[in-house]
């Protein structure tokens, strides 16, 4: 799978052409792709597979992610299993450029196409019906940097932007869509500013949504900079690299008044993130079907490069080791499952 230079260090991008890889291999290939680049996802193709054809680019910049992707007709699934079993905390947003989608979530069902975009929340269930060959932007971003509280969220899917003349949006979405498609071609430092300007104007069109829906968007209550942090860093745990000082750099604050926000809760920037990268590796070992991983693999996943160190770090956490960690946690899903079927 050919991979081109990252925007900045950290997660590579994703470039992927199912053209690239053997026919009997183009489905799982691209699942595999969708899985990486978002969150877990499962595929329903039902033309023949082995002609079936997929491309997806994808570069990471801070805590926005920026992808194309186009392909065959497909079906993808966000399944109740999937949300509740990578627990990725992310909000999409769509902008159909060919083709036609149905995007369906929260009870609503929203038909887009070209010059039309549409939110979608990875921490529940959608369905993404693409009847045709299509290509779209996809955008993905930490749920908190947009702003709302979770009834804001639940809002805000399926439900189209574009074709409403007297909204802001149809200022917003042109914009949007031009700003997200030039960041792979600026220069480093004008992509820095993009990023900030494309999640900015997300926040703008997911309030305007709400405000839309009869509800001041102002009652979501304010985000503040920590949150906006751990925002981010939630996106970014599986950089090895990340660092105190390039979030104080992403958030523009000084290194000094980071360590005090983190101070203020009883931790530290850095223990907090190695936390969060032990909760990750830990979920991800007890999710059915992770006896099959290795446990390298999995630390390396979530930004632990020695996988000596991540043992001790997991022993400390949990008071068991990753190994006795996993065992356990399958011995009390095949338990769940026995008493499911019992009944």
């Amino acid at each position: 799978m050919p991979v081109r230079a990252p925007l900045t260090g950290g997660v590579p991008p994703m470039d992927l052409s199912t053209e690239t890889v053997g026919p009997a291999d183009r489905v799982p290939a691209w699942k595999r792709a969708l899985s990486r680049t978002y969150v877990d996802l499962d595929l329903v193709v039902r033309e023949d597979p082995r002609s079936w054809k997929g491309s997806l680019r994808a570069d990471r910049l801070g805590s926005l992610q920026v992808a194309t992707e186009e392909s065959d007709p497909v079906k993808v699934l966000r399944t109740p299993e999937g949300a509740a079993g990578d627990g990725r905390a992310y909000m999409f947003a769509r902008v159909q450029l060919e083709g036609s989608a149905l995007l369906s979530q929260d009870g609503r069902a929203a038909q887009l196409h070209p010059g039309v975009l549409a939110f979608y929340d990875a921490s529940r269930p959608f369905t993404l019906v693409l009847p045709e060959p299509h290509r779209a932007c996809v955008l993905m971003v930490p749920r908190a940097m947009l702003g709302l509280d979770e009834a804001g969220m639940r809002r805000v899917t399926a439900r189209a932007v574009g074709g409403t003349a007297d909204r802001p949006s149809e200022l917003i979405l042109p914009l949007l869509s031009g700003l997200a498609q030039e960041i792979g071609s600026a220069s480093p430092q004008v992509r820095e500013r993009l990023a900030r300007t494309v999640t900015g104007l997300l926040s703008t069109l997911a309030e305007d949504l709400v405000d839309a829906d009869g509800r001041p968007a102002a009652e979501a209550g304010p985000v503040t900079v920590l949150d906006r942090i751990k925002a981010s860093v939630e996106s970014r745990l599986g950089e090895p690299e990340l660092s105190p000082r390039m979030l104080a750099d992403e958030h523009r604050i000084s290194l000094r008044y980071l360590h005090k926000l983190f101070h203020a809760q009883g931790t530290t920037v850095s223990g907090w993130v190695r936390q969060r990268r032990l909760d990750a590796c830990r979920a991800e070992l007890a999710r059915p079907g992770a006896a099959d991983l290795a446990i390298s693999a999995v630390a390396a996943r979530w930004g632990f490069i020695n996988p000596a160190h991540f043992s001790r770090a997991f022993r400390r956490a949990y008071g068991v080791s990753p190994t006795q960690w996993r065992a356990t946690a399958g011995t009390q899903q095949r338990r769940t499952a026995d008493r499911a079927r019992s009944v």
